[in-house]
């Protein structure tokens, strides 16, 4: 690939991760939001042979196995190169596409089958729903320090851009929600210092109108040869001391950072191999539910489609009820079983999504829900249209940052501790209909 045409890509990279860090940052405070795209991967391969589509499926489960599980040490685990090898057997779908003479796979994995395959090897697993960190940064770069906003995607080729650019690839590499302060604080001088001196009392009070689970402090410069960023963490119950990671270069500093807050993250919520291994089990919020005899619908309803093995642990917070539905298979068959009686009409989301694309993403049905385009098992080779990037040419969906439903602390915690996406619908019986199953 050309730096010209990695330079177009990365710049596209960061203007759609940061919309999406604008759209969050409208939506007020929030507790998890619900990710998108985390097994999905898009992966250089040498062509359409058997040999290269192999080696391309691998390094996709790779990538994606590193994001779900929420650590890089899972590709040392024993047994993990007879998981990668048996790639294909989990992929719903993949389509190559060529561009500028590179083909590259984009390829979309069963999010049931990753998540047993991380528990056959002892792995954890972090499901979908994800803390929002809201990341005060400020850079300090030959005696000029600046706060990283939302407004760096204004000026990409400018050194807040860059740096916003590389701190948001390596969230979304990692599958990590994060968003910056509004524009509005960057030429505060006094927040400014009270951030360089990890002093949270003002920030925290700057913070309350922006959606976030955690607040993170950190201040970036040189030191010596290399760049330093420490910083502090309010919230989510994490270490409140000062932490620190060193690299050679922006990108690699970014890199260390927000792995090393993927892990803190991941290590505190990712489940048990043993709980991964079990029958896999979604949270559905029912909107209307709001007589005995709408609940005793919407149970046997659910207990009379193939895929569901059992309905349970069910709540109720006003007309809305919530269920854990326990489904063999993957998800996308359970969802495509619901479509099928009308009654269950997909709710609106809590607010309208954003793409946040990294160039990782697939064409095809994505493994956690997101709907997407494609022939599953396609080998065809697509040429992308001069000029363009096969990201840009195929259709893809990328990651997207959706707030889950408000509620209380219960169904934040709950939401936490699922592995996988949250299911909307609004109960709509049949007309007329009082308390019988519709006929």
């Amino acid at each position: 690939m050309t730096e010209s045409v990695k330079t177009a890509r990365n710049g596209r990279v960061a203007a759609f991760l940061l919309a999406a860090v604008c759209w969050v940052l409208s939506a007020g405070p929030a507790s998890a939001v619900s990710v998108s795209g985390l097994y999905a991967a898009d992966v250089p391969v040498a062509g359409t042979s058997a040999d290269a589509l192999k080696a391309g499926y691998a390094e996709g489960l790779r990538q994606v196995m590193v994001r779900v599980s929420g650590t890089r040490e899972v590709l040392e685990l024993e047994g993990i190169d007879e998981v990668l090898a048996d790639a294909e057997s989990m992929l719903l779908s993949y389509q190559v596409n060529r561009t500028a003479g590179q083909s590259r796979l984009q390829m979309s994995f069963g999010a049931v089958g990753v998540n047993r395959a991380l528990a056959s090897v002892q792995a954890p697993v972090w499901g979908a729903n994800r803390p929002l960190t809201l990341a005060w940064i400020a850079v300090e770069d030959r005696g000029d320090r600046q706060l990283l906003t939302r407004a760096a995607d204004s000026a990409p080729g400018s050194n807040e851009g860059l740096w916003a650019q590389h701190l948001l690839s390596a969230a979304a590499d990692r599958g990590l929600p994060i968003a910056f302060p509004l524009e509005t604080y960057a030429g505060d001088r006094a927040l400014l210092s009270d951030l360089w001196g990890q002093f949270v009392g003002r920030i925290q009070q700057a913070s309350d109108d922006l959606s976030h689970d955690a607040l993170a402090l950190v201040r970036i410069s040189r030191s010596g040869g290399q760049w330093r960023a420490g910083w502090v963490v309010e919230g989510m119950g994490l270490d409140a001391g000062e932490q620190s990671v060193n690299a050679d270069t922006p990108e690699q500093l970014a890199q260390a950072l927000i792995d090393r807050w993927t892990e803190q993250y991941a290590s505190r919520y990712a489940v048990t191999a043993g709980e991964a291994g079990e029958a896999p089990k979604v949270d559905m919020v029912l909107e209307g539910v709001t007589t005995l005899a709408d609940y005793g619908q919407v149970t046997r309803a659910l207990q009379d489609m193939t895929p569901v093995v059992s309905v349970g642990a069910s709540r109720v917070r006003g007309n809305r009820l919530t269920v854990e539905v326990a489904f063999s298979g993957e998800l996308d068959q359970l969802k495509e079983h619901i479509a099928l009686d009308a009654r269950f009409v997909p709710a609106e989301q809590p607010a309208e999504p954003i793409t946040a694309s990294k160039n990782s993403q697939t064409a095809g049905s994505d493994g956690d829900g997101a709907a997407q385009t494609g022939e599953p098992g396609s080998r065809n080779e697509t040429e992308a249209p001069a000029g363009t990037d096969a990201q840009d040419s195929a259709s893809t969906a990328g990651f997207s940052y959706q707030p889950l439903a408000p509620g209380d602390e219960q169904d934040a915690e709950q939401a936490f501790e699922s592995l996988y996406q949250v299911l909307y619908y609004r109960w709509q019986p049949a007309p007329g209909a009082t308390g019988g199953d519709r006929s």
